[in-house]
């Protein structure tokens, strides 16, 4: 199965609280930390909420 590499790239102060929740959902909480999540269609919703925040990578296991 597919793999996603989730790394934050930008701050959440000053974003919506809809946005800073789901970093925290993701797993992220400050510029540089990274993730490993399941490719699956809620992680796209999610990581499709904060794109400009996030740079996600395809890892295939």
């Amino acid at each position: 199965m597919a793999k996603l590499k989730v790394t934050q790239v930008k701050s959440t102060i000053k974003r919506l609280k809809k946005q800073k929740l789901t970093i925290e959902a993701l797993g992220l909480g400050r510029p540089n930390y990274v993730n490993i999540l399941p490719d699956n269609p809620q992680t796209r919703g999610m990581i499709n909420v904060v794109k400009h925040l996030v740079k996600v990578e395809e890892i295939s296991e």
